[in-house]
């Protein structure tokens, strides 16, 4: 086991406890009544440490996996099996981040209620959503052999991620997640094959 190794995971444990600790006091008291120190506190460290891992602040804390998701999204258009299509790599992606965080956690739904009802949550989600936007449509012109600002790539990149939107709240969200990237797998298959 090396140093590195070991300094990585203990940044990683430390990170996951502040992030852990900050949605755990936002669920229970509302994000404006809970301050930073209280969140540090929480985890047992120090604001300043605090803020080495979460320079953004109190909105960064509740999208800890910011990195972690554009990083899947990319993926999932890079590293899709051969036959697959983007529309439905990108649907299975989607499907099974959404399952397995309502398998993870019961609080789920608490947790996208704070998203909704909290207007800096909400901002920094947008501006979270739109960045992703851009990195999955960069990925997807890549992929397709486009340019970077192709609006077919940029509406796909914008039209699913912002599926998961509408299927917020559903009783039946699968069927309507499946039904929406339908229409988007019919529209990509049918762009003329010098552009996509």
């Amino acid at each position: 086991m090396t140093e590195t190794g070991r300094r990585e995971r203990k940044k990683a444990a430390t990170r996951q406890a502040l992030a852990d600790a900050a949605v755990e006091l936002f669920l229970e008291r509302g994000y404006d009544a809970v301050g930073v120190r209280e969140i540090a506190e929480a985890a047992d460290v120090s604001t300043t440490t605090l803020f080495k891992h979460f320079p953004g602040g109190k909105e960064a804390l509740v999208f800890d996996q910011d990195a972690d998701r554009e990083a899947a999204l990319v993926a999932a258009v890079r590293e899709r099996p051969a036959g697959c299509s983007i529309p439905e790599a990108l649907r299975q992606l989607l499907r099974d981040e959404r399952s397995q965080q309502a398998r993870a956690d019961p609080r789920f739904a608490d947790f996208l209620r704070l998203i909704d009802t909290t207007p800096a949550l909400r901002e920094h989600s947008r501006r979270m959503s739109l960045r992703h936007e851009t990195t999955l449509a960069a990925a997807i012109a890549a992929d397709s052999g486009l340019p970077d600002d192709d609006p077919a790539c940029q509406a796909l990149a914008h039209f699913a991620l912002e599926a998961v939107t509408l299927v917020h709240g559903r009783a039946d969200p699968e069927p309507a997640l499946d039904r929406i990237f339908a229409l988007l797998d019919t529209g990509w298959a049918n762009m003329p094959a010098s552009r996509r």
